[in-house]
């Protein structure tokens, strides 16, 4: 059953939302911790003539919390209010406005065509954190059934309440894990972007799935589901709600897609009983990612959403699981093919992933 969360203001005006299991309150004490310094343009966003797409400048993350000691994690509960980004003795999960945001401000989306000269825009969207756990250690894939279902509701709160605010034009709830990957903070979580435009990937698909639907008469999503379930050689796992599986043209070591089996844009459209099933889906493939190598697998999750709007018609939710991890001892590095032209070279055969994956339990 999804929940109400509780919220607390904390000292420089940013929401924090208790998200907790049933029998659990939160007790939040004062904030008491120095205002960050904030900038009233904190953000940017240039336009890529060359591309037609936006790139986000935001120096402010350069002063971001960079791999602290256990004892310094501002994720971890804070209970003296002097320490912490939540001011509590314990909590489940919770979601907060990023301190040093990517995006922030409120205002209407951004849009232009073929511009000449250089063109600029304030960086309005908005960043969340969300905690997954108040325990330093472990990731989502050590979360019981509940406790990773409360992460599900945290993701589907904040998506309708994002996706209905004026400017918000795509919300991409995403995770990073590993070292590798980049994290400068181990303390299990995710964020949330809420872009005031559509993201380059996004609107390529779209694009891709407007052909599909002129050419075809069919959606180009649902499609790749039935071929996928049809031909099942790359099948991770199914269930009646959910279907994992490598695609045909993965791009990286180790990918999967997971895809509803029934045609819905973002989390909020959901029923309970769907949403309980995709806690367990998402558990069982993390779980099999860290069994893989015999150690935890650095990987990036990123959920696809699409609002209601007419433009994003042909969108349908599904996450894509990705690591950067070849073999056990090796990594896949975005090298000059990839980060220089977007050709990307795969080293490892998805067929042969998916067997592997789909052996493990």
């Amino acid at each position: 059953m999804s929940v109400t969360p509780v919220p607390w203001t904390l000292s420089d005006g940013r929401e924090l939302l208790f998200f907790s299991l049933p029998g659990h309150v939160p007790a939040p004490v004062d904030d008491r911790r120095a205002l960050p310094v904030r900038d009233s343009a904190q953000s940017q966003l240039r336009y890529d003539r060359q591309t037609g797409e936006w790139v986000i400048i935001a120096a402010l993350r350069q002063d971001r919390t960079h791999q602290p000691e256990a004892a310094e994690c501002p994720l971890c509960p804070g209970p003296s209010g002097l320490t912490s980004e939540v001011p509590a003795p314990d909590y489940d999960v919770v979601t907060f406005e990023n301190r040093f945001p990517s995006l922030s401000g409120r205002g209407g989306p951004v849009a232009v065509e073929c511009p000449q000269g250089f063109v600029s825009a304030p960086g309005r969207g908005h960043c969340e954190v969300v905690a997954f756990s108040s325990s330093h250690s472990g990731s989502f894939a050590d979360l019981d059934e509940a406790h990773a279902r409360l992460v599900v509701d945290a993701w589907r709160h904040r998506s309708a309440d994002l996706l209905a605010r004026p400017g918000i034009e795509q919300v991409f709830c995403f995770e990073n894990r590993g070292a590798e990957i980049g994290v400068t903070l181990t303390h299990p979580h995710g964020q949330i972007y809420a872009f005031p435009h559509l993201t380059p990937r996004a609107s390529v698909m779209l694009a891709q799935a407007r052909t599909h639907r002129v050419r075809h008469g069919t959606n180009l999503f649902a499609d790749i589901l039935a071929d996928e379930v049809a031909d099942g050689s790359r099948i991770i796992a199914r269930d009646d709600a959910f279907t994992a599986f490598v695609p045909f043209a993965s791009r990286w070591p180790v990918e999967v897609h997971i895809h509803p089996n029934r045609p819905v844009r973002n989390l909020t459209q959901l029923s309970e009983v769907e949403l309980d099933a995709f806690a367990r889906m998402y558990l069982d493939i993390l779980r099999r990612f860290d069994q893989l190598y015999g150690e935890p697998l650095p990987y990036m999750s990123a959920l696809h959403q699409y609002s209601d709007s007419d433009a994003h018609r042909e969108g349908r939710f599904r996450v894509e699981l990705m690591s950067i991890r070849r073999s056990a001892t090796k990594l896949k590095y975005l090298a000059s093919s990839e980060s220089a032209m977007g050709a990307f070279v795969n080293d490892t055969v998805p067929e042969a992933v998916a067997e592997r994956l789909r052996r493990l339990r």
